[in-house]
């Protein structure tokens, strides 16, 4: 699977650029603010219909302009497919696929990418939500379906949230907060379920990747955190069944409180080095090892999702944003070894020399939004 041709019209700094993309490894060389991350950026966002920078599409839009279109040419399995999506603000998007006109959630799973960027920090040290997002991801990209389980639920929580706050006067009467917790504890238990399949199916590539990228050795392991029982069944029947008796459990609390305090949306993913959680144990040099296993196990999962009969290409194109000058020069050696080989790699960089020689490819320089204007080559 790989990228030939990306198209933008008022995405970001760019009022317009055109460029085609070859298999390999691509750079995109420029100093900081030239606009070298809105290309990969709108790459990635055709994958998961999001951008890695900020929550809303909003910024996304050139300032002053009405909407902004991105448009991409993908081979993948021997057909070429153009997906297209036109950011609207205050509106709903619209999508293309082939020039037809789609859904959004069609799109999803077209283009399978994995993303590394220094903000990949937070998946060891930061906040839940970050690692909620990255297993929830994880799940689309291995079904894309899974990305209208993970709307529904959204959706019934903004409910059950509501209902929650004004059921406290209800004296007694909670049959349509019943109605909603059937509901919550249906699709979280298909989230449960699909979580945790992708984690149990992750967790060696993440394992012999670490060891790939640290230096110092150990091991890098993750595990589903629930709210749960510590060894939840596999089956979202069953997930359900078990969710539902939770939320029975905690409702006094929940009405006390006007917020749901079991479901998915609750859970963590466990990183730990050994037998220690990588959160505030690990250094900073473990951290990056943790958060580079976790995208190379994620591409490496999603290279062997499509088996040898499939009809699917399941290599997805590896993304690294910036990542070489966060490294030192053992890691980086490492992390060029393990992508050498990939069916295309593209990189931002302020400088050619942050990556490694192994990675010798074709650079596009970017100049103030503009591609290409002195391509060349760098060993």
């Amino acid at each position: 699977m790989r990228v030939s041709h990306l198209q933008l019209a008022d995405f970001r700094s760019y009022p317009e650029a055109d460029v085609q993309l070859d298999p390999g490894v691509t750079t995109f060389v420029g100093r900081n603010g030239q606009g070298k991350t809105n290309l990969i950026e709108a790459i990635r966002y055709l994958s998961v219909l999001g951008s890695h920078r900020v929550a809303s599409d909003a910024p996304l839009i050139r300032f002053g302009a009405e909407k902004a279109v991105v448009r991409a040419k993908v081979e993948k399995a021997g057909r070429s497919l153009v997906v297209e999506m036109t950011l609207l603000p205050g509106k709903a998007n619209q999508a293309r696929l082939n020039r037809g006109a789609a859904k959004p959630r069609d799109l999803v799973g077209i283009l399978r990418t994995v993303l590394f960027a220094p903000e990949d920090l937070a998946l060891v040290k930061g906040d839940p939500s970050g690692r909620r997002a990255f297993m929830d991801e994880l799940c689309v990209a291995l079904q894309p379906a899974f990305a209208g389980d993970l709307a529904d639920y959204d959706r019934v929580l903004r409910q059950r949230n509501s209902m929650l706050k004004t059921s406290r006067n209800a004296r007694g009467d909670f049959t349509m907060l019943d109605i909603w917790d059937e509901k919550l504890a249906e699709l979280g238990g298909r989230i449960l379920a699909a979580r945790l399949r992708a984690v149990r199916d992750l967790a060696p590539h993440v394992w012999a990747a670490y060891l790939d990228v640290a230096p110092d050795g150990g091991d890098c392991r993750i595990a589903y955190a629930t709210t749960l029982a510590e060894q939840p069944p596999l089956e979202a029947t069953e997930l359900a069944e078990a969710l539902l008796a939770r939320l029975r459990e905690v409702r006094p609390k929940e009405l006390e409180r006007g917020m749901t305090l079991a479901g998915p949306h609750r859970d963590d993913l466990e990183v730990r080095l050994g037998d220690m959680p990588a959160k505030g144990y690990a250094s900073h040099g473990e951290s990056w090892s943790c958060a580079l296993a976790l995208r190379l196990g994620t591409y490496d999962l999603l290279t062997s999702d499509a088996g040898p009969d499939s009809d699917e290409d399941g290599e997805p194109v590896l993304i690294l944003d910036d990542v070489f000058a966060e490294l030192d020069s053992t890691r980086r050696a490492a992390l060029a070894t393990r992508i050498a080989k990939a069916s295309q790699v593209l990189i931002t960089a302020a400088v050619a020399e942050d990556v490694p020689g192994e990675l010798a490819g074709r650079a596009i320089p970017v100049v103030k939004g503009r591609v290409g204007a002195e391509e060349s080559s760098h060993e």
